[in-house]
């Protein structure tokens, strides 16, 4: 028995065990191998990335197994250690050298093996089989950004659509396909699913982590997750499909700057997604409500049997979409892209695949790469609006940063109960940083204001410019879908920015004419569907919102009412309340 695992009878025996340890440590050391290879540090390597040194252990079986392929290739010596993170590694130079140990007998075991991303990186042939030794590497690849390289621009992206669509599938894939889940971990998840007999919904567990999504195939909250291409960095939003859960799909949505709209090629599938009632149409909607500008449409599950990639049924649900989407406020021409893909196996995601011939567009990933710039005010006023907070040694907040800029140690003031405070530390996706641009999702760690005296729809503001707060405003609200009138005194939900709250139709002022833009001049006793009308809103509590002229995403909103969106409008300008 390890003598680590049985309790001492008294306190000084405890130096005894130590002792003990100390001798069965010095004995191991002397069986080390002296004569390994030199230690050469690699000036160029990769930051060292600690999860690496518990998994390469296990890695290097993997890699055995590449190390004849590999070893046909001639490699200069000059690349040898550039393993990653060996510029931290001096002291522990014995462990780099029993990596070397157990393959000596095979010529150039562990060091080439161990080698394989490297040269994966270093030389130019990709074949198959170098692919895979490169995606073998262990979970996060991305080394946290050197302070003087040029931060990429940060780019949220929602995946919207219908229940079942395959949103957390790809996402999932997308999360393998550039190194952020290991296959290792998805192996797990692939065998965990099969056991529940669900072994398609692997991927999407990359995603949907709480145990109720898994166990029901749902995506209940907004998923967060982030992957870097060359020129950007991305962070996924997998919003709920189930119309129960739309609030917190609206809550997604407001965060993101590119909406990627998920629908089933299946048979039958597309058309209950579609159709009234179907997700795949308020989706599109509230996305566009929520300021959404470009939209990219999947038409996923091409792989399918009733599908197989036909070219017909791809223009199908093309044809059906486009006028849909034109009515939402897409223009077709610059707004919408369209492209094939399959979640499930990776096609089009990544690379392009010779099943689909006729698809001439760049994939999905490299199509995202290649989007225009947004153009975003870092010195514009702050104004973070809070998605989440929680209690973690102090109160943290989440949020994305939708202009100026954020710093350590800054004072900023909370709307709308005016609470000041300080920023203790920031985290751009869970990597720390000093300051924060537009744009970007932050965890902040604040000082000076309690976890229970925050509300999801606050807002951070800096102390010169505080954000509008109130609870009386006239906005342009055009209805949806309402079956029967709606007069004054009309109660709903209002969904604006990360926002919550009930609210009252007070008034109705005017109608405005859709073809013209003329206001009547009389005041409409009751608006129906399809009309847009003008008028005066209550709010149950105060909140905080802009006019849309002055800043649009805190100026426009939703207005849902029994699980349906009923209207979408925006705030044209605040009343002030009479005391």
């Amino acid at each position: 028995m390890d003598p680590r695992d049985t309790a001492p009878d008294s306190w000084e025996q405890e130096d005894d065990v130590e002792a003990t340890l100390d001798g069965q440590l010095e004995s191991a050391f002397t069986t080390l191998n002296v004569n390994a290879k030199p230690f050469v540090p690699n000036v160029n390597a990769a930051e060292f990335v600690p999860a690496f040194v518990m998994k390469s252990h296990s890695e290097n079986l993997d890699s055995a197994v590449a190390v004849e392929k590999i070893s046909t290739m001639e490699v200069s010596e000059s690349v040898a250690p550039v393993e990653n993170g060996d510029t931290e590694m001096t002291t522990e130079e014995p462990w780099d050298q029993k990596e070397a140990e157990p393959n000596e007998e095979e010529p150039g075991g562990g060091s080439c093996g161990d080698r394989g991303p490297a040269v994966a990186a270093t030389t130019e042939e990709t074949a198959p089989e170098m692919m895979e030794e490169e995606e073998e590497t262990p979970a996060p690849k991305v080394p946290p950004t050197q302070p003087d390289a040029p931060k990429k621009e940060h780019i949220n992206v929602v995946f919207i659509g219908h229940v079942d669509a395959g949103k957390s599938t790809i996402g999932g894939q997308i999360m393998y396909l550039t190194g952020m889940v290991d296959k290792r971990t998805l192996e797990k998840y692939e065998r965990e699913a099969k056991e529940k007999n669900r072994e398609t919904w692997y991927l999407s567990w990359a995603l949907d982590t709480n145990q109720e999504e898994r166990d029901k195939g749902k995506t209940v909250e907004v998923g967060r997750a982030y992957f870097e291409t060359d020129k950007k960095h991305f962070t996924i939003l997998d919003a709920p499909g189930h119309k129960s859960f739309v609030p917190n799909m609206i809550g997604g949505a407001s965060q993101a700057d590119l909406a990627v709209l998920v629908i089933s090629a299946r048979k039958g599938e597309f058309e209950t997604g579609f159709e009234k009632g179907g997700q795949t149409r308020e989706h599109a909607m509230l996305a566009k409500t929520a300021g959404v500008k470009h939209l990219i449409v999947l038409v996923n599950k091409m792989d399918d049997p009733t599908v197989n990639w036909s070219l017909e049924r791809y223009e199908e649900c093309k044809e059906k979409l486009v006028p849909f989407l034109k009515k939402v406020g897409f223009n077709p021409k610059k707004d919408i892209h369209f492209m094939p893909c399959s979640g499930l196996t990776g096609a089009n995601l990544k690379e392009s695949t010779d099943m689909c011939s006729w698809y001439t567009g760049l994939p999905f990933i490299p199509h995202l790469d290649s989007l225009p710039n947004f153009n975003r005010s870092s010195d514009g006023p702050v104004r973070l609006p809070i998605v989440d907070k929680y209690k973690d040694m102090g109160t943290v907040i989440l949020g994305k940063l939708e202009s100026g800029s954020i710093s350590k140690a800054q004072q900023l003031v909370m709307m709308p109960n005016r609470h000041v405070v300080e920023v203790l530390s920031l985290l751009s996706d869970d990597v720390e940083t000093d300051d924060a641009g537009p744009g970007e999702n932050l965890k902040l760690r604040l000082k000076g204001i309690e976890e229970e005296e925050i509300l999801p729809g606050f807002i951070l503001c800096n102390a010169e410019n505080l954000c509008h707060s109130g609870r009386t405003f006239d906005a342009q609200i055009v209805i949806i879908e309402h079956k029967s009138i709606i007069c004054p005194g009309y109660n709903a939900v209002l969904h604006i920015h990360t926002c919550i709250e009930e609210v009252q139709i007070t008034a109705l002022i005017c109608l405005v004419d859709k073809k013209t833009g003329e206001k009547s001049k009389t005041r409409p006793r009751f608006v129906k569907q399809d009309q847009v009308c003008i008028a005066r809103l209550r709010t149950a509590g105060t909140i905080c919102l802009e006019t849309f002229k002055d800043f649009p995403q805190m100026g426009r909103f939703t207005l849902r009412d029994e699980g349906k969106t009923i209207a979408i409008g925006k705030v044209l300008k605040l009343v002030a309340e009479r005391d």
